[in-house]
């Protein structure tokens, strides 16, 4: 207990003395001595240098030895496949991108195995030193049949036996996530939701989603549909029945992309697009930055505003979450302008008033999520000293 304390305090606040880690672990400075010496035998620390500036001698600093793992993680969407290697520091060492439709032997598994060998070779390592995998996609893969669901423009992902050929072909432990879900982990530790228990994140780009967050877990549901807001049925859309044929209805036509484009055109500004995401993300900036002068881009606004509201409150009632983090490329943009619109129309839409916040995490959050779950199981198993023999006497 610890090693691990002195090692989660290294990762959090860098390089410190052996007096300091003695302070603030509570332990008496031979512990601490043992403690280091311990871990730097184990190949877990190392010394980085010396302090300096202060009164007195010269402190020796100890940091995390980075080389001691590595993780990767990989975001994949029906255009391409991003893989990222982390050292155990979470230093990203790597990065590599294939499309998602290279040609090449293995289909599926070939690319995932391409994108993970490009990504390991730049970070300069062999793919068998990467002791984690886990992999982010749009859907969830049910427990219970290893088919993906909720992700029908996803090609080639939809076999039974996929899991069981990616864990034969790959040489690390495998894990899968939702999309989404990767993205409430990424802001849950290092972004807005850090140190929130119960908080739900709502995401839109593609699609709308949602992550669900209770007791500082996440919660996936029976099949890992849990969170697959872009089908709840919300007031002002038609009822959509048999949503698994039609793969849209409820909020999705509500608050999604398209009909956001649709909204500004109505409100007389010309929507642009395909691809409709980043037309999306074009006319939230200019909206976050004319609403003032300009009417239409306010009643743009407004208008995108109370429709998430509109699905916010349905979650809202039935979560009663402390916190809300609004994120993806079809909200971020509309900043603060478009955030205190919502807060407006949900003070008025429900009894329950969570604080509601913008994602911080902007850059790459299914990647960084992915990596963020891949380094806390690396971590769990490499800094369990109590699994390495210990040095002889």
């Amino acid at each position: 207990m610890n090693d691990r304390a002195a090692l989660d305090l290294l990762l959090t606040h860098g390089p410190l003395s052996r007096p300091l880690i003695g302070r603030l672990t509570g332990l008496s400075k031979p512990t601490a001595s043992q403690l280091l010496a311990r871990l730097e035998a184990a190949g877990l620390v190392e010394a980085t240098g010396v302090s300096e500036g202060r009164p007195g001698p010269n402190a020796q600093l100890y940091a995390v030895n980075p080389r001691a793992a590595y993780a990767a993680g990989l975001d994949v969407t029906a255009d391409r496949i991003h893989a990222a290697v982390a050292d155990v520091t979470g230093e990203i060492v790597g990065e590599f991108r294939l499309p998602a439709t290279a040609p090449g032997p293995g289909g599926v598994v070939g690319r995932v195995a391409g994108a993970l060998l490009g990504a390991s070779e730049e970070a300069g390592l062999a793919l068998g030193a990467v002791h984690r995998l886990v992999i982010g996609t749009p859907g969830a893969f049910d427990p219970a049949t290893g088919r993906l669901r909720y992700a029908a423009h996803l090609p080639g992902w939809h076999s039974p036996t996929l899991l069981g050929e990616l864990a034969d072909a790959l040489p690390m432990p495998v894990a899968y996530e939702n999309d989404v879900n990767l993205v409430a982990l990424a802001e849950q530790r290092i972004g807005a939701a850090r140190g929130h228990e119960d908080f739900v994140l709502l995401w839109n780009e593609t699609g709308l989603g949602a992550a669900l967050v209770l007791g500082g877990r996440l919660h996936r549901g029976v099949t890992g549909g849990a969170g697959e807001v872009g089908l709840l049925p919300v007031p002002g859309t038609p009822l959509v029945r048999r949503v698994a044929q039609a793969g849209a209805g409820g909020f999705q036509e509500l608050a999604g992309v398209r009909p956001f484009l649709r909204l500004a055109d109505a409100c007389g500004i010309e929507p642009g697009g395909p691809p409709y995401v980043p037309a999306a993300a074009r006319l939230l900036a200019e909206a976050a930055g004319r609403h003032g002068e300009d009417e239409r881009y306010a009643r743009l606004l407004d208008a995108y505003a109370e429709r998430l509201a509109v699905g916010i409150a349905s979650l809202v009632a039935v979560l009663d979450p402390g916190l809300v983090v609004l994120s993806g490329a079809a909200i971020s943009p509309g900043g603060e302008p478009l955030l205190a619109r919502v807060r407006a129309h949900l003070a008025e839409l429900s009894d329950a008033q969570p604080r509601l916040v913008l994602g911080t995490v902007e850059r790459r959050p299914v990647l960084r999520g992915a990596l963020q779950s891949a380094l806390a199981a690396t971590r769990d198993e490499v800094f369990d000293t109590s699994r390495r023999p210990r040095p002889p006497h």
